[in-house]
């Protein structure tokens, strides 16, 4: 972690992030209060915030560092096969089981198992995985015997579990042993402070990777994305810069590298 000074105030750097905002300096100093803390971690905030850096950061951070780093996005995987990946499985525990395979959990042993996505959890698999925390075990489908696991469970989402519990489409004590210390990323749109930072950040990496010669980006362009509400959040900040570094012809970023629907 660095903090660098400037004319204005402290340039926060955890892996992968960069700001200078008062919420971005919270959310430094909570991400080291908690990093070193062996409690679990809810971190909620709108889509493309970086909930999966932050889970990185707590990550590096903590003294489960030299261990694995095992992300599983509860949304991207099958309902049918979500409890196959999560807890792994013997050969022909059920159609298609051809080798034994270890599951997410178990791969994360010693280190951090993070559950992107949490609320799109069935509910059939919420009851198992709050067994497991409480007794920190798993069981692999198709095996009798328990398998002891030591993970940190790290969960995310961009979801209002607090209603989803209402609702009954999450289970109260599931969301009370996954909270632990909640983590909220706040959208870009409030911290606009940071997104000079962000622009200058994603801009050397892209050109670096790209093999372009940037020198900036021109007052006009910048003022368009400094005004722009950015419903994607960080992740679109960044996939807008790349493509103004890609289908850009002047080293010098213009109002006409901007993406049609950005450009006044």
């Amino acid at each position: 972690v660095l903090l660098a000074e400037t004319a204005s105030q402290p340039v926060v750097e955890l892996p992968g992030m960069i700001g200078s905002s008062v919420a971005m300096q919270n959310l430094a100093h909570r991400i080291h209060l908690v990093a070193a803390r062996k409690t679990t971690v809810l971190i909620e905030g709108p889509t493309g915030s970086g909930k999966e850096l932050v889970a990185q950061a707590l990550h590096r951070l903590s003294a489960r560092r030299g261990k694995p780093f095992v992300v599983i996005n509860c949304a991207a995987i099958p309902e049918t096969l979500l409890e196959a990946e999560l807890f792994g499985h013997t050969r022909g525990a059920f159609t298609g089981a051809v080798q034994s395979r270890v599951g997410r959990i178990e791969a994360a042993h010693g280190g951090t198992l993070f559950l992107d996505e949490i609320g799109e959890m069935p509910l059939a698999l919420q009851s198992k995985l709050l067994r497991g925390l409480e007794v920190g075990e798993l069981q692999r489908i198709g095996e009798n015997d328990p398998i002891r696991v030591d993970v940190r469970i790290i969960s995310a989402t961009n979801r209002n579990l607090d209603e989803m519990v209402a609702d009954k489409k999450f289970r109260e004590d599931l969301y009370f042993r996954i909270q632990g210390v909640p983590i909220s990323i706040p959208p870009l749109r409030e911290r606009r402070e940071d997104i000079p930072l962000l622009i200058h950040y994603f801009m050397q990496n892209a050109a670096e990777r790209y093999g372009k010669t940037v020198e900036g980006v021109a007052p006009e362009a910048q003022q368009v994305l400094m005004s722009y509400g950015w419903p994607g959040n960080v992740r679109q900040l960044k996939n807008v810069v790349e493509n103004m570094i890609v289908l850009s012809h002047s080293p010098r970023l213009g109002v006409d590298s901007l993406p049609p629907d950005l450009r006044p």
